[in-house]
This record gives structure tokens, sequence and C-alpha cells, in this order.
């Protein structure tokens, strides 16, 4: 399926996902055991080609074109002093992705990824910025729910509408990121919740907190909880109460690039939030999902944990932003580079190996 319809449900979507074509991975592996190299030689780098093999319903791959989907939202638990600086910064920085100044972009332009912030939830109106707005932001999680449960169902259509159209425009793999200051605050609330731990174990200094701000945000954390009671049983639930339109826009690329037949690359903490309430909702979008990096952050383990992947990175990277997701590029690149053009071991004049039981 490929077309984005306003008037199914998010049940209709996770219903309508395919799982990956198992005859197309099964080639996939052939042609990787008859190259004329070590058999399984580029480890975790086969497995993701096969695993886009599948995705894709075909052996010959492509990931040519690549699209960077960034979520930008604001986050009323700001206003408790969770973070350094204020929302105001979220809509500068979402103006620098459009002007290619910020980190994200360069890194964008370097591996031919075409760039998408997307006005989600900010606070500020932007003027390039694309706008696809539920709110103007969250209502503050410490004192109410951050949103209702129709604005998370909103947004989690925005993303698998974006993912759609995407798809659409031919695109072949999508990398996800967000912006919106406080979302680790927001990130770690759910990840507390979805896997039933202590804040503490999931929460960290975000962009620099000190000592003190990380105590502060795991308080309130705590308080945002324990006030709305979110159900870890109900993710749409818990996304509402004490999650993002960021979150909620992410999570609707997951399952709107499985639902489409797309591989979607998880970034850092928030992203992996996002991925977790996306399958949570849709399990049959696992199998779409790649793992960037491990983030620095303290609950990115457990989270990728929770999900059964395994990142390809572990550079302690916490810019968010999409930035691991894209720096995962580079080497998917090369795989398949080297999937399509190595020589098989009767070309290259090469006994060939055998798998030993």
């Amino acid at each position: 399926m490929e077309h984005f319809d306003l008037r199914k449900t998010i049940q209709e979507y996770t219903e309508q996902i395919s799982p990956p074509d198992e005859t197309a991975m099964a080639q996939s592996r052939r042609r990787w055991d008859s190259l004329a190299k070590p058999l399984g030689s580029l480890g975790r780098l086969e497995e993701a080609v096969t695993q886009i093999a599948g995705i894709q319903g075909t052996p010959e791959i492509s990931i040519d074109r690549k699209a960077l989907v960034i979520m930008c939202a604001d986050n009323g638990v700001v206003g408790e002093g969770v973070s350094q600086c204020g929302q105001e910064v979220t809509a500068t920085v979402a103006e620098n992705f459009s002007e290619g100044k910020s980190c994200v972009s360069i890194m964008c332009q370097k591996t031919g990824t075409d760039i998408f912030p997307v006005d989600i939830g900010m606070a500020a109106d932007t003027p390039r910025t694309e706008k696809r707005k539920i709110a103007y932001g969250t209502r503050n999680m410490a004192r109410e729910a951050a949103m209702t449960r129709r604005q998370a169902e909103d947004a989690i259509h925005v993303g698998i509408q974006k993912a759609c159209e995407l798809k659409e425009s031919g695109y072949q793999i999508l990398a996800t990121g967000e912006m919106g200051i406080g979302n680790t605050t927001t990130g770690s609330a759910v990840t507390a919740v979805l896997l039933d731990v202590p804040v503490e174990e999931v929460t960290g200094r975000g962009a620099g907190l000190s000592s003190e701000g990380l105590e502060r945000k795991i308080q309130v954390i705590k308080q945002a909880i324990r006030m709305n009671r979110p159900d870890p049983a109900d993710p749409l639930e818990v996304l509402a109460k004490v999650g993002g339109l960021d979150i909620a826009g992410m999570a609707g690329c997951f399952i709107g690039g499985a639902y489409c037949g797309l591989p979607v690359v998880i970034d850092g903490l928030i992203s992996s939030a996002a991925a977790l309430i996306a399958v949570r909702l849709a399990p049959a979008c696992a199998p779409y999902l790649l793992a960037s990096h491990v983030s620095k952050e303290p609950a990115a383990k457990l989270l990728l944990s929770e999900l059964k992947k395994d990142a390809f990175l572990t550079c302690e990277m916490g810019l968010g932003e999409g930035s691991g997701a894209v720096a995962l590029f580079p080497l998917l690149d090369l795989a398949a580079e080297v999937y399509r053009k190595m020589s098989d071991f009767e070309a290259a004049g090469i006994e060939a190996y055998e798998k030993k039981r």
C-alpha cells in the first residue's frame, strides 16, 4: 500500500502493513554469500541490506533517494524549568534547517539527503517550515495532560501522511528527527511509563542541565506521571498525557513507512520513544525500522533493547534532530555499493567459501 487516506483510522493503517518479502530477503542472502569475500564478513551491514531488500520487495535494492523528516514542536512542560533555554529556540533552529545552517543540515548536504522540517506543533509560526500544525505547543504535562487523545491521533496521521507522500515522490529510505525544547523530558516520561522503570533510570541531562536541573527534571516527570496516571497498556494515552507532538509525528512516520514499504531509520532518545509508541500500536512495523546509534541519554539502551534493535553506531551522540540517523546513511551506501558491484567467486577466480556447520 502506498497512498494516504485521511478517512482511515490508525488501526486500519496498522492492519494493512504487509510483512517484508521473504523471497527477496533469501535472494539477497544468496547474493551476499556469492560475493568473493569471507561469508558474512560485513556483518550487520549485510543484514541491513537484506532487511531493505525485504522491505522493498526486491533483491535489487536502491537507497539513493534519502529523506530526513524533522518533526518540530514545543512542549508546555518547559515552563517547569526542565531545560536550559526557552521555547523560542525551537522556531529559530527549525528555520536554520531550511537555511542549511544547522548541524544536521550540513550532514544532509554531505550525504545527499533531502531535509523536510515539519511544524507539527511549534509555539510560533515561521516562514519556511512546512505547516502541519496540530496545536501551538502542548500543555504543561506537570499540571494537566499534554494534549487530547484526538490531538495525539491527528499528529500520528501527519507522520503517516508525510511518509506516504515521500514514498509517492520517489524517496527510498527515511530518517526521523525532531526539534523541540523540552523533548528529552517528554521522551523520558514516555519511556518510564511504557517500560515501567523508575524515572531516575531513564532521565538524562538533555542539552546540558546541571545536577540541580537534572533533579528538578526528574521530579517534574514524576509529578506528571503521578497526576496524569497514564495507562502503560494504552500507548496512545501515554503519548497524549505525557508525550509530545514531535513524538507523535515520528511515530506516524514509522507506521506510515511500514504501510507504504519504506525503511525508516530511528535516531536517538526521542525518536526511539516514538518508535516504541509505533511498535506498541502497530507491531508489524518493527521489521521496517533500523536503529542508527546509541544515544548518550540513559534511556537509549533500554529503548533499543525493548525494540529488539541493535544500533550500528556508538558515538556518544546526543544532538537529536536526526543527526544519528543521517550519520548511518554513508555506511548503508557503502554496503549497498559492495552488494551491487563486487564480483562473485567465479568472476574473481576464487574458490567459494563454504558455510561450516
